[in-house]
C-alpha cells in the first residue's frame, strides 16, 4: 500500500466511520439487456431454485466474451455489475467491462444475478453457480479452471466479497456435474465495494433491498465480508474514490484491513476525489489509471501470462 494511502487510513478513518447518505436512484434494468444479441448461458436451464416466475429477471444467466484464441491468457473472470441489490449497471458494469477483460486476453462471463424483489440468498447462489458453471465449462471455453475470478461493482462488488468469503468444495455425489466443483474465486477485484452490511458505513440501499426493511440484523452480521475474511480468502485488488457520496470509502479500507491481517495478498488503491459508479472511469485524468494498475496486479499474479 501506498503512503499515500496510508496518509488517507491516519487522517481520514474517523469520518469515514460516519453514516451514509441515502441511496442514490439508479438507472439500469434488472435484466441485462446490454449485450445485444450476443448468446448467453442460463445458469439452470431448468429453473433457478426459489424463481418467482417466468421473466427474464427470473433466469439468472452468464454472458460470455470470450478471448481471442491467439491472446487468450487462460484466464477467466465472472463480471458482477452493481445496482443497490435493485438493478443492473448492465452496460457501463458489464459489457464494457468484459471488452476491457478481452484486450487483456481475458474471457469474461457478465452475470445477471437476480435482484429485489428476490433477497438472500438468491443473488448468492447464482454468483456460486457462475462459478461452479464457467469451471465446468472450462474446456469448451479455453480456460483455466483454476484461473477462475470474481469481480464486482459497489453491491456487485458486497456480491463479489461474498463469493470470496462464502464459498464451498463441491458436493461430490451430487447429480448434477456442475455442483461437484467449488464455488471458490481464485481470485478478487473489488471496485468501490459494498463490503458490510452491519457497520455504520453500510449503503443502506443495498441493505434493505438485499435483506428487506427492516432487515434481520443477525443476517445483515453475517453478510459483512469484512468480518469473514479468512487465509483461505483469495488475494484482492480494490479501488475507491476517497470521497465516495454512495458507498463510504471505509468499505475498503475494512476489507483491505482484514486481509492484510490474516495475511492475504490485497492491494488497494484510493483515489482523492471521484463520484460513486463510475466504471472504467473512461475520461476521468486520475481515475481511469484503475484499469492499468488492475491490468499491472493480475500480470503481477501471473494471470495474463498464456498458460
Amino acid at each position: 500500500m501506498t503512503a499515500r494511502v496510508l496518509l488517507f487510513l491516519a487522517l481520514c478513518a474517523p469520518v469515514a466511520w460516519a453514516q451514509s447518505p441515502a441511496p442514490r436512484a439508479y438507472r439500469s434494468d434488472p435484466v441485462d439487456t446490454a449485450h445485444g444479441d450476443r448468446a448467453f448461458v442460463l445458469l439452470w436451464p431448468d429453473g433457478a431454485l426459489g424463481a418467482l416466475g417466468q421473466e427474464p429477471q427470473d433466469k439468472p444467466k452468464l454472458t460470455p466474451y470470450l478471448a481471442a484464441a491467439a491472446s487468450a491468457a487462460g484466464t477467466a473472470i465472472v463480471v458482477c455489475p452493481g445496482g443497490g441489490y435493485r438493478n443492473l449497471s448492465s452496460d457501463k458494469e458489464g459489457r464494457q467491462v468484459a471488452e476491457w477483460l478481452n484486450t487483456l486476453g481475458v474471457s469474461a462471463f457478465v452475470l445477471q444475478y437476480r435482484v429485489a424483489p428476490y433477497r438472500h440468498p438468491a443473488p448468492q447462489e447464482d454468483v456460486q453457480r457462475a462459478i461452479r458453471l464457467v469451471r465446468s465449462r472450462a474446456a469448451e471455453f479455453g480456460i483455466d479452471g483454476r484461473r477462475v475470478g470474481i469481480l464486482g461493482f459497489s453491491a456487485g462488488g458486497h456480491l463479489a466479497s461474498t463469493a470470496g468469503t462464502r464459498f464451498d468444495e463441491g458436493r461430490p455425489d451430487a447429480a448434477d456435474p456442475v455442483e461437484r466443483l467449488g464455488s471458490r474465486p481464485d481470485f478478487m477485484i473489488l471496485a468501490y465495494p459494498v463490503i458490510s452490511l452491519s457497520a455504520p458505513f453500510t449503503h443502506r440501499g443495498s441493505l434493505a433491498s438485499l435483506l428487506g426493511d427492516p432487515p434481520d440484523m443477525a443476517l445483515a452480521e453475517e453478510l459483512s465480508n469484512e468480518k469473514r475474511v479468512t487465509a483461505r480468502t483469495p488475494p484482492a485488488f480494490l479501488f475507491h474514490t476517497a470521497d465516495d457520496p454512495t458507498v463510504p470509502v471505509a468499505n475498503s479500507l475494512a476489507f483491505f484491513a482484514a486481509m492484510r491481517a490474516e495475511g492475504v495478498p490485497a492491494e488497494l488503491h484510493v483515489f482523492e476525489k471521484g463520484p460513486h459508479g463510475v466504471g472504467l472511469a473512461q475520461g476521468d485524468p486520475a481515475i481511469s489509471a484503475w484499469p492499468r494498475l488492475c491490468e499491472a496486479w493480475l500480470r503481477t499474479r501471473g494471470l495474463l501470462a498464456r498458460k
